[in-house]
């Protein structure tokens, strides 16, 4: 990224029409003093929700503060007026203080105070108290930053460009599930699982006796990160197929995708999946995610409970925050990027989010997910919190309320 500042420059001072803004996302907030030289607002998107936008402006202090690595502190971390982090929960460039990229984290904390304003992908009716803590003139957080923030979201794909004939495929064989009777199961575009693992989720959904559309991807070796697919997103062919199958079913246990098929329980998808429109269908009714933030909004906004399954980046901090705060998941009792979750757990789980709505009992989780989707359509509409904030950007970039 800091390579690529003079062919930014180069780009932008070329346009035929000057732009009216300059937006970077974290990784790209050193080019925002190329704003200066243009004479227009600059923003840093966080796509990402305000806890995690805390942490990271509070960084810097933590750095100063605490001594020795973050992880074997006894005690969560305080971030204040947020809620406290625990050190298993912290994102990735936090968990090795002498690598490069705990000094590239810190270096991000301190370039957010360049922009004229930070836009963070979350709504306020969701995480007032934060918001609120970021944006106190008086508070610790507010004085770090020194720029004002605008929830702005939940800003998410719509789906329009999921076609083709897996696609179609898919929303045939929902069509015939019953309602909110189907678990989807998808770890995100780089997450992989040991072949141990892999095997644990498919007996755990074959014991749970559910429902599911799975998202298949290749095995991590042993010496492979979790999110090692990151590399490989998109290199799949069609998604059906006996060939496809096989392929498949060298990842899981012998005969299990045969089992599966002749029930017509499950659906296998190989690296990709419509996953937009997957959680609108109706038939959907639990999400077993990775929780990169983009998934977790594309859930809520549907209203579909999450199975959360953490492996990397801010992932951890999002299922804490989405058990513990929100009320709208459920967690394993292990962190999975550092255990095997067995079987009998993942078919306990998966159980607790379908069959309570199956039944029509009361559920929690259920019941909070709705709400947040609701809220969530409110925040959008005319006269809601990100549609209010998001008019107030506009007129920062027409240069009427500097």
């Amino acid at each position: 990224m800091r390579h690529s500042i003079p062919s930014i420059k180069s780009a932008l001072t070329n346009l035929t029409l000057p732009p009216s803004a300059l937006i970077v996302d974290i990784f790209g907030t050193e080019a925002l003093p190329l704003a200066l030289e243009l004479h227009i607002p600059k923003f840093v998107y966080v796509a990402s929700h305000a806890w995690f936008l805390s942490l990271y402006v509070y960084s810097p202090v933590l750095d100063k503060q605490i001594q020795g690595p973050y992880i074997d502190q006894k005690e969560s971390l305080k971030i204040p007026g947020c809620k406290s982090v625990q050190p298993n929960d912290l994102v990735d460039p936090m968990l090795d203080r002498n690598n490069l990229e705990y000094k590239e984290y810190l270096t991000v904390a301190k370039n957010f105070s360049k922009s004229d304003a930070i836009l963070v992908n979350t709504w306020d009716e969701l995480q007032h108290r934060e918001l609120k803590a970021l944006n106190d003139e008086d508070g610790e957080l507010s004085s770090l930053l020194k720029v004002p923030v605008f929830a702005v979201g939940p800003l998410v794909r719509q789906g329009e460009s999921e076609t083709g004939q897996a696609t179609e495929s898919v929303i045939q064989w929902l069509d015939k599930q019953p309602k909110e009777s189907v678990v989807y199961v998808s770890f995100g575009s780089g997450g992989t699982l040991s072949y141990e693992q892999m095997n644990e989720i498919a007996s755990g959904l074959e014991l749970s006796e559910q429902r599911f559309v799975w998202v298949v991807r290749a095995c991590a070796s042993t010496s492979e990160a979790v999110d090692a697919a990151f590399f490989t997103t998109g290199c799949s062919g069609d998604g059906f197929g006996d060939e496809l199958d096989h392929q498949i079913g060298k990842y899981l246990p012998e005969g299990f995708v045969e089992r599966i098929k002749s029930k017509n329980v499950g659906l296998f998808l190989h690296e990709w999946a419509p996953q937009v429109t997957i959680l609108k269908h109706p038939s959907i009714g639990g999400f077993v995610s990775h929780c990169g933030w983009g998934s977790v909004l594309e859930s809520l906004t549907n209203g579909v409970p999450i199975i959360a399954w953490p492996l990397y980046a801010e992932q951890r901090m999002n299922a804490a925050l989405l058990v513990e705060e929100l009320g709208v998941a459920v967690r394993t009792a292990v962190l999975p990027m550092k255990n095997v979750v067995r079987r009998e757990e993942i078919a306990s789980l998966v159980r607790k989010v379908i069959l309570v709505a199956q039944n029509g009992k009361s559920n929690h989780v259920r019941e909070r997910v709705k709400e947040v989707r609701v809220s969530a359509e409110k925040a959008l509409c005319q006269g809601g919190s990100s549609y209010t904030a998001l008019s107030h950007v506009a007129k920062i970039i027409n240069k009427q309320d500097i």
